[in-house]
């Protein structure tokens, strides 16, 4: 099982990676399907109770890859590790399907307790360079995680989150029209700024109030100009009759 896990990783690799040219040289050269080989290996012993050996295998693939996969996470099919140097996975982490993280990211926890604690990525989602998704909660399947953008609560399916605290800055096409690789988890075309998106909205509120103080005043002027007139008339009544 695990031998065909590795597979299905040396094959997503050359699928996304234009750079990998044949799997040899992915075996050989990719510090990412290396951490994933140590994992494999010292997840297995950590799920049979050998804990200190699981450990220290991860230790030596830490060394090796710069890598930091703690033995106890969770790990699904086809997970790409791009460049891969700093990363950090936690214990209680788990990470679906179709997975890509890039180099720096963190998935760690917040809390001491032993319990869950790191987070959850569902199948799809990609994280990009450098960013944090801190605390035991869901990231929704087919997320992106812009680059250095730092997570702090759950993600919906589908969204694209930026910005320091993490917000929704988009959200994914259909699938028909879904692409098939986003890099570094962070939208290249002209995807909505969060900042301009909320300057937008407030130019657009400034305006109907302006347009409705306009109307307002517009009908004072109506109501002042309407109680004026008869008593202009009074007025020259008055005067006539004299």
């Amino acid at each position: 099982m695990i031998f065909k896990n590795l597979r299905d990783d040396i094959a997503n690799v050359l699928r996304l990676d234009p750079a990998a040219r044949s799997g040899l040289e992915v075996v050989l050269c990719y510090p990412g399907f290396h951490a994933l080989l140590f994992h494999r290996v010292s997840h297995g012993l950590w799920q049979r109770g050998w804990l200190v050996l699981a450990r220290f295998i991860s230790t030596v693939g830490r060394s090796i890859t710069g890598i930091e996969i703690h033995p106890g996470a969770k790990i699904g099919k086809r997970f790409f590790i791009d460049h891969g140097v700093g990363i950090v996975i936690g214990e209680t982490a788990e990470i679906g399907d179709d997975v890509t993280l890039y180099q720096g990211v963190t998935l760690g926890g917040t809390s001491l307790l032993r319990g869950k604690r790191h987070p959850t990525l569902e199948d799809g989602v990609i994280v990009g360079a450098g960013a944090k998704v801190l605390g035991a909660f869901t990231v929704g399947r087919g997320a992106r995680i812009g680059a250095n953008a730092v997570v702090l609560n759950e993600v919906p399916a589908g969204v694209t989150m930026a910005g320091i605290p993490a917000k929704i800055v988009g959200e994914r096409p259909k699938p028909e029209a879904t692409p098939q690789f986003l890099p570094y988890g962070t939208p290249c075309d002209d995807s909505p700024d969060p900042i301009a998106c909320q300057l937008s909205v407030l130019h657009a509120e400034v305006a109907r109030l302006r347009g409705r103080l306009a109307a307002i005043e517009e009908e004072r002027d109506r109501e002042r100009l309407g109680s004026s007139v008869p008593g202009h008339f009074d007025q020259e009544r008055r005067s006539a009759n004299e």
